[in-house]
């Protein structure tokens, strides 16, 4: 079902960007159970060992069920303040969260998992809620200490560039193309975002002046995620550029390797979409003529290594998550 925001005038002015770690932390916490996400992220699950298995994630992983979409609570990982927050903000903003306020988010949270207000771990939690935050921010800091901590100049690294890769979208193609840009699941038309999401329920938010915060996730592939209720900034969590080629260690054979799977030409286009491209570009880039860059292309996007999107009078080519592993060699 789809979630609506509704923006005003002011809303357009408050658009922003941010990267927060403790969110990323969150869904990591979620990637190790959703196996649709775990495509894109083997590398990353092999290099855990037993940092994973080690560590007791059932008081978030309640709010967290992988059979069925749900409500976590927004005060887990709340809109930050700025653009970068540090996982230490983050997690300060986490344990001062008010009680009452985080009774109402668990309730909530509860009220669309079966179960779980009823269980041991449920009652506790909600019986405490003080207690149920103290708790929670301690399980988020020692999973971001064993999941995310010691990849994070990587991951950083790869929102940082898809923030600074569409601050240039925005810049060329302006507010209401950007949205679609982000995602397929995401339409922008008169001042209405539309965000088609798996969840079984329709919402609607009136911003009323709050604007829109946008975080890019390196762990959240396949997805697009929304949120937050009031008092919380809306939020709209889209799966950053690139993720295919997070993990990636080329070794000197991958070109080679690439060539003799799809052929010179198309090896060589893939390789060059490093940023999103026309035709014309590439065939400069490349010394190909046009008509033969064009052929690759269209072969290419048939087979789902590439997406193009119209901006102004050019069409530009980028290559899909799947499209970006296999250019990197993974």
């Amino acid at each position: 079902m789809p979630v609506y925001m509704r923006f005003g005038p002011d809303d357009l002015l408050r658009c922003r960007f941010a990267i927060s770690p403790v969110f990323e932390t969150h869904e990591a916490i979620r990637t190790l159970r959703r196996t649709e996400r775990h495509a894109y992220h083997r590398p990353w699950l092999n290099r855990l060992g037993e940092a994973a298995a080690r560590l007791d994630l059932e008081p978030l992983w309640i709010f967290m069920p992988h059979a069925r979409p749900g409500y976590t609570p927004d005060f887990l990982g709340g809109p930050p303040q700025a653009a970068y927050t540090s996982v230490a903000d983050g997690l300060a903003q986490l344990r001062a969260t008010d009680p009452a306020l985080a009774h109402a988010e668990m309730t909530l949270s509860f009220s669309t998992i079966p179960g779980a207000a009823e269980s041991p771990l449920g009652r506790k939690l909600l019986d405490d809620p003080a207690a149920a935050i103290d708790l929670m921010a301690d399980v988020t800091e020692r999973a971001w200490h064993a999941l995310v901590e010691p990849f994070w100049p990587r991951l950083h690294d790869l929102l940082e560039a898809d923030i600074d890769f569409r601050a240039r979208q925005l810049a060329s193609a302006g507010l209401g193309e950007l949205f679609a840009l982000l995602h397929n699941r995401l339409s922008y038309e008169d001042g209405l975002l539309t965000v088609r999401t798996k969840h079984h329920y329709r919402y609607e938010r009136d911003l009323a002046g709050d604007g829109l915060l946008l975080m890019p996730s390196a762990f959240v592939w396949p997805d697009v995620v929304t949120g937050f209720q009031p008092p919380w900034q809306p939020t709209v969590i889209y799966p950053a550029r690139g993720v295919g080629t997070l993990w990636a260690e080329p070794g000197p054979e991958a070109a080679q390797a690439l060539a003799r799977l799809l052929g010179a030409g198309r090896a060589a286009v893939l390789a060059a979409l490093d940023e999103p491209a026309s035709t014309s570009a590439l065939a400069r880039r490349l010394g190909l003529a046009p008509s033969s860059v064009s052929a690759h292309l269209t072969v290419l996007k048939a087979a789902g290594l590439l997406t193009s999107h119209r901006e102004r009078h050019r069409v530009l080519y980028e290559r899909t998550p799947v499209g970006g592993a296999l250019a990197a060699g993974g």
